[in-house]
């Protein structure tokens, strides 16, 4: 008799920014979430920002921190959520060109100094964050012609997977956007969107899933 392979656990963390419920960003992230929960072993947890009231002011207590004071205590929790995940997932829509204010309050005040990146400026690698699967999954209403004649699409790569994500140590990162997503016009788009996302969830925690490493090439990542 053989014994039963054992399943590989996963964790996921999934950040998530929108006000209201019932809309296209709260649909993608319930698809990626189905996705995810098809496959044997896999957990999500999801980090509501709005829901959870998240302030994303970088606060006097997060200056102080910066300058050796102690982790503000709402810090701290979201550092032990980040600890115990096997990945990270970003969903948010886009506002002019980047992430809504309160995602990128929470990156602001969460990827602190010491934790997610090296304060030592001889430091030889600045990322402190142990690498592993992160995706950010974005909405937004222009079209993908308009990201590319502008450079919109590589500008937020640039910031958000180079001088954020690999800055830190997450190199393992893929970016998907959904757009031109606004108007019954777009509703069948909208339905095969749905489907990609959840199957992007399915595909993201899949133990066959092949790492997505970033060349950072010459780009100069400064604090």
């Amino acid at each position: 008799m053989h014994e039963k392979e054992s399943v590989k656990e996963m964790h996921t963390l999934i950040i998530f920014a929108h006000p209201v419920e019932g809309t296209f960003p709260h649909a993608v992230l319930q698809a990626f979430v189905r996705g995810i929960e098809d496959n044997p072993g896999t957990t999500a947890e999801i980090v509501d920002l709005h829901q959870e009231g998240f302030d994303p002011r970088f606060t006097q207590a997060d200056h102080a921190h910066f300058w050796g004071e102690p982790l503000p205590t709402e810090i701290a929790v979201e550092h032990a959520r980040v600890d115990r995940s096997d990945a990270l997932v970003f969903i948010f829509p886009v506002y002019w060109w980047g992430m809504p204010a309160l995602m990128k309050g929470w990156l602001d005040r969460v990827l602190t100094g010491g934790w997610a990146w090296s304060v030592d400026p001889q430091a030889t690698s600045r990322g402190l964050l142990k690498n592993r699967p992160t995706l950010i999954l974005a909405t937004g209403g222009s079209r993908k012609a308009t990201y590319e004649k502008y450079g919109y699409d590589n500008a937020m790569k640039a910031q958000l997977e180079v001088g954020t994500f690999a800055y830190c140590g997450l190199t393992d990162v893929e970016s998907h956007y959904f757009l031109d997503v606004e108007g019954e016009a777009n509703a069948e788009r909208r339905h095969l969107y749905l489907k990609t996302a959840e199957n992007l969830g399915r595909a993201f925690t899949s133990p066959d899933r092949t790492s997505k490493c970033i060349h950072q090439g010459s780009v100069r990542l400064s604090g």
